[in-house]
């Protein structure tokens, strides 16, 4: 076994099926698979729970089992270690980055911090450990808006890392944010033109919308919203086609939950690609999987002073949470 490339490197045998390997795998080891909403089909089908990057780590909390395998990017398996410490935390490839996270290195945000004294610092989900370890609470795409809202109008604040989202919260808050100017790069590269395009084809689609994407897209949205909330609102409106502004893997899913409907991946700037994908997001395998399974690795480790300070903030957005009623029980 070697696990110097950040994944198992091991022979697998000829002929075997790794769906039920994978399944037969997780019970000798007493595992629960935790996918992410953009994985590929076919890790989201051997998964046990599915759904956005804080509801697995949340997930992975509550769940008895002692190994947690979440196939997702680097961030959000950090994010189920800081919850859940005593657990093994197992992303079968950790070079599955995230663009966001990337885009907010913790010393270059650290020092954004101290050019903006006074100000309570609010960071999005989707950065690494040593981020949210700067941050006083943390929110997701579901919540920031609501979040925000509980401080006080004068209270100066800063969100990082994703512009688009912090400058769509200050849209729709009439806060005044310091924004820091990061971005993802899947939600960044959405064609209004080539969406218009496609409007114009099916006049009675409507568009789906994350509000990572730049102000153009959201401007032609009929819902902008978190992966859950558009895949539920797709589930419950009465259109039956949809375009959706969203990394593609969410689509598999909706059609799952709407067999009846139509979802159409928004495009990309780049020439001949017809949907938006992660990178990232497809690096998990069935192989890696697999591999991970049997050998127990790779693991994510967040030492614990970094783990103690990620943890705050964390608890804070769902005390929050909590008191606005946004978190059902």
């Amino acid at each position: 076994m070697n696990v110097e490339k950040g994944y198992v490197e091991a022979r697998i045998p000829k002929g075997i099926d790794l769906k039920q390997e994978i399944l037969r795998l997780k019970k000798e080891k007493n595992a629960v698979i935790m996918a992410h909403f953009y994985q590929r089909d076919e890790i989201q089908d051997v998964a046990d729970y599915i759904g956005d990057s804080l509801a697995l780590a949340q997930l992975a909390q509550d769940v008895d089992a002692p190994v947690i395998v979440l196939c997702g990017v680097h961030f959000m398996g950090e994010t189920a270690k800081i919850l859940s410490p005593e657990k093994t935390v197992i992303v079968p490839d950790l070079n599955a980055g995230c663009s966001l996270s990337d885009s907010c290195p913790a010393d270059e945000f650290q020092a954004f911090i101290k050019e903006h004294p006074g100000h309570t610092v609010i960071s999005y989900a989707n950065t690494s450990a040593a981020v949210k370890a700067l941050t006083d609470v943390i929110v997701t795409s579901g919540n920031a808006k609501q979040i925000v809202d509980s401080f006080p109008e004068d209270e100066k604040l800063i969100f990082g890392p994703d512009r688009n989202l912090g400058n769509y919260i200050n849209s729709i808050t009439g806060r005044d944010m310091v924004v820091w100017d990061g971005y993802c790069e899947v939600h960044e590269k959405f064609s209004i033109d080539k969406i218009l395009e496609l409007k114009k084809e099916h006049p009675d689609a409507q568009v789906l919308v994350h509000p990572e994407c730049p102000k153009p897209i959201r401007l032609i949205a009929d819902k902008i919203g978190s992966t859950k909330a558009l895949l539920d609102y797709s589930v419950a409106s009465d259109c039956n086609k949809f375009i959706v502004a969203t990394e593609s893997g969410i689509i598999y899913e909706m059609k799952k939950r709407c067999p009846d409907k139509e979802f159409i991946p928004a495009p990309p700037d780049d020439a001949g690609c017809a949907c938006n994908e992660c990178a990232y997001m497809k690096l998990i395998t069935l192989e890696k999987l697999y591999l991970s399974l049997k050998y127990l690795a790779p693991t994510i480790e967040v030492d614990e002073e970094t783990r103690i300070k990620a943890v705050r903030p964390i608890e804070r957005m769902l005390e929050i949470s909590n008191r606005l009623g946004l978190i059902k029980k």
